[in-house]
């Protein structure tokens, strides 16, 4: 996957792309893959990097919802349990099984919580995981030993996935050139093209280069998120608000906080959520909140409220909590909901999808979540096909391997995440003396990744490699600002870059990471 390359196809075409897609997140990734899987031209197209918005701030789950089970949201998490089946089957190097504890206080607790984990195991039908299992008390410190002792009376076991999911959105971006299709980052729309009123195209701006590209599309789908709203703007300057975003922020903590085999759900918060402390990549992801704001932003920051609320929630259940300063990230993502007026709080509003189709033939899809990323992708180019009347072609992801696929790995490798290629990495690694060596000592990154993913994803500045082809900036915010310089030294080796390119980066860098560190 090469930016030049993708920049010379799109300048070079002369005929319209058959779908050209908005928006380089799970969404967006997910309709250009299936679009290409048909067969249909596909172009997809990113204002910034590939999952630089949400889709690389979730909890890092691929999960049917309990919370939904429990509003009574039956067919969201039947589809999503069936999605989750076949994301371990079609990316088992980014999606694998996690144990989930849920601790009881009370002795209702107890069959309260087993009977609907037990409904969960029967909705998943044959594509369940481990079914849900009784622990005592001792079982349950076993499995989960920083839990606060008095008064536990014994947990629940149940079984979900979880994955990397700017990792899994690279491996899509990947997928989707390997089926023909085109994917170019850090190009912006800047209108939209009309002919006798229909939307056939659009204006793209290079952020990198100043250069403008002038495109022609059968269909244009609009899948860019909490910004789903200014794209429909360049449609109909009028155009109702759709959106209504939701911040959920995320503290990272030293695995210390929880040092068992299992992630705890805190299933009852102050307002009503679910908690999640989940081990992920050697240290500890503990979320999520649900707050309200007006206005989107592609760098949003932690509320001292919301951190307050975490650390808070989470301490009636776990006893070896940090203190703030000891926290070692912490990120906040906003979620694309669909604004609902009957809805008192966006903690109650759907996290179904939503298409719409405007006037002049824009596609507009947003809603939903991670783990359905795939059933939306068909669901909207389905509705996209039909109303540019392309040939019918049938949707081919459900089987669909994703770019890297290998099984049996072990999802405790840093390597895994890079499934088939692996091997290349290490064989670059072995090439080089200096890339064999760790980016920083509290990484578990090697410096040939940097190279690997300026080479063959598309990587083009530290941000990208730091946030989102490695995970340093969520592991440990610090390490990675003091990995910075020799990450942009790296990559102005790969990208031909100079000393100049290399301070900018840095500063640049180190501004977007001081919004991580606690």
């Amino acid at each position: 996957m090469n930016r030049n390359e993708a920049l010379r196809a799109i300048g070079d075409r002369s005929d319209p792309w058959d779908v050209l897609v908005i928006g380089g997140g799970a969404t967006g990734l997910g309709a250009a893959v299936d679009a290409a899987a048909r067969g249909y031209h596909t172009l997809l197209v990113e204002q910034h990097d590939f999952c630089k918005g949400t889709s690389s701030r979730s909890t890092k789950l691929i999960h049917g919802g309990i919370r939904y089970l429990a509003q009574g949201r039956v067919n969201l998490v039947q589809t999503a349990l069936f999605e989750r089946e076949l994301l371990l089957r079609n990316a088992p190097h980014l999606v694998h099984d996690m144990a989930f504890v849920i601790p009881a206080y009370s002795l209702w607790e107890l069959p309260f919580y087993f009977s609907g984990l037990k409904a969960y195991d029967l909705l998943a039908g044959k594509y369940r995981r481990a079914g849900a299992q009784w622990l005592s008390r001792r079982e349950t410190l076993e499995r989960c030993p920083t839990l606060i002792e008095n008064n536990l009376r014994g947990g629940i076991l149940y079984h979900d996935c979880q994955f990397d999911d700017a990792r899994l959105a690279v491996a899509l971006a990947r997928t989707l050139v390997d089926l023909g299709g085109t994917a170019a980052n850090y190009l912006r729309v800047a209108g939209l093209i009309k002919s006798d009123g229909i939307v056939c195209g659009a204006l793209l701006h290079d952020v990198e280069t100043g250069n403008e590209f002038d495109i022609r599309a059968r269909v244009v789908i609009n899948a860019t998120g909490v910004f789903a709203d200014d794209v429909r703007r360049m449609d109909e300057p009028a155009a109702r608000r759709l959106m209504t975003p939701s911040q959920g922020i995320h503290a990272v903590l030293d695995r210390a906080a929880l040092p068992g085999d299992c992630a705890v759900v805190v299933p009852h918060t102050d307002d009503s959520r679910v908690l999640f402390a989940i081990p992920w990549h050697g240290k500890v992801l503990l979320g999520t909140t649900d707050t309200p704001v007006s206005e989107a932003q592609l760098e949003p920051r932690p509320l001292g409220e919301e951190i307050d609320f975490l650390l808070a929630n989470a301490g009636r259940y776990l006893r070896a909590l940090p203190r703030r300063g000891e926290i070692v990230s912490l990120y906040a993502g906003l979620r694309p909901l669909v604004a609902d007026p009957k809805s008192r709080s966006t903690a109650a509003t759907s996290r179904d999808h939503h298409i719409e189709i405007s006037a002049s033939g824009l596609v507009t899809i947003t809603g939903g979540k991670w783990t359905t990323y795939r059933h939306m992708g068909e669901n909207v180019v389905d509705v996209a096909a039909r109303a540019a009347g392309l040939p019918v072609r049938l949707c081919g992801t459900r089987e669909l391997r994703l770019h890297g696929w290998r099984a049996e790995l072990d999802p405790h490798e840093p390597l895994t995440v890079y499934g088939s290629e692996a091997p290349a990495i290490m064989k670059l690694a072995a090439g080089r003396a200096e890339l064999g060596s760790l980016l920083h000592p509290r990484l578990p990154y090697l410096k040939a990744e940097v190279v690997w993913s300026a080479r063959h994803e598309m990587a083009r500045t530290p941000e990208d490699v730091l946030a989102r082809r490695t995970r340093a900036l969520f592991l440990d915010a610090r390490a990675s600002i003091e990995a910075a310089p020799v990450v942009a030294e790296l990559m102005a080796g790969e990208l031909g870059m100079g000393p100049e390119w290399v301070s900018r980066q840095v500063a640049a860098y180190g501004d977007v990471a001081a919004g991580y560190v606690a």
